[in-house]
C-alpha cells in the first residue's frame, strides 16, 4: 500500500477519487437516500435508481459515474476556488481541502466536502445562476434543499457547524457572497445515521438476491 493515495488526500474529481466513492452513499446524494413518492410514503424513484446504481458499483468495484458536466457544473468547478478564497477572506480563515472521508462508524458511508474550517466546521459552495444566488441572498439563510447534504457531511467529519456559501460574480463586490450558517443537531443526526443504515441493508438485500438468482440460473 506504500506510496498510495489515501482516500481523504485524493483530489476530488480525479479517477483516485471516483474509485474511493464507489459504492459508498455519499452526503452529496443524502436526499435521494429520503426521497418519497407522490404520495409520501412510498418509495421515490431517484432513491430507486440511486439504490440500483450502488448495488451496481458494489457487485462491480466499478464506478457507474459516466463524468457527464452540464455548463452549469463545469461553471461552479471553476468559480470554487474564487468562492473558497473570498470566505477565506470574509471570515479571516484558511480552507483546507480534501478528497472523500469515510464515516467513522458506519459502513460504505462518506461525504467529499467542499472544504474543513479549522477544528469544528466545514463548507458548501453553490456557484449557481445569477436568479438562484439573488434567491439565496435575499433569504440570508441555508436553503432547505441544502440541508440534508450538509447534515450528513457533518455527521461524517464529527463537526460542530458548516457555512453554505453561495457565490455568484456577476454581481457587485458586496453582493458576490452569502455565507448562512448550519449547526450541528442530533436528532437530524439520528435521523440521517438510521436512514444511511436501512438503505445499506436494502443494499445488501438486493445484492444477496441478485448473487442467489444468477447462481440458480447458471445452474439450469
Amino acid at each position: 500500500m506504500g506510496g498510495t493515495v489515501s482516500a481523504a488526500d485524493c483530489v476530488q474529481g480525479t479517477a483516485e477519487w471516483l474509485q474511493a466513492r464507489v459504492g459508498f452513499i455519499t452526503a452529496s446524494c443524502m436526499a435521494d437516500v429520503f426521497a418519497r413518492g407522490r404520495d409520501g410514503k412510498s418509495e421515490g424513484v431517484t432513491r430507486k435508481n440511486y439504490r440500483a446504481k450502488l448495488v451496481v458499483e458494489r457487485l462491480t468495484g466499478v464506478s457507474c459515474d459516466r463524468g457527464y458536466k452540464s455548463k452549469a457544473m463545469l461553471d461552479g468547478n471553476e468559480l470554487e476556488p474564487l468562492a473558497r478564497a473570498a470566505y477565506e477572506i470574509r471570515n479571516g480563515v484558511m480552507v483546507d481541502q480534501v478528497g472523500f472521508i469515510e464515516h467513522p462508524t458506519i459502513a460504505w458511508y462518506g461525504c467529499s466536502p467542499d472544504g474543513l474550517v479549522g477544528t469544528e466546521g466545514g463548507m458548501q459552495i453553490k456557484c449557481g445562476f445569477p436568479a438562484t444566488h439573488i434567491q439565496w441572498f435575499k433569504a440570508g439563510v441555508v436553503p432547505t434543499e441544502h440541508k440534508p447534504q450538509m447534515f450528513s457531511e457533518m455527521n461524517c467529519t464529527d463537526r460542530k457547524w458548516w457555512d453554505f456559501v453561495s457565490f455568484c460574480p456577476e454581481l457587485p463586490d458586496d453582493m458576490q457572497l452569502l455565507i448562512a450558517r448550519l449547526f450541528r443537531d442530533g436528532k437530524e443526526m439520528s435521523l440521517i445515521e438510521d436512514g444511511v443504515m436501512k438503505f445499506n441493508g436494502e443494499i445488501a438485500a438486493d445484492i444477496e438476491e441478485m448473487t442467489d438468482l444468477a447462481r440458480l440460473r447458471a445452474i439450469r
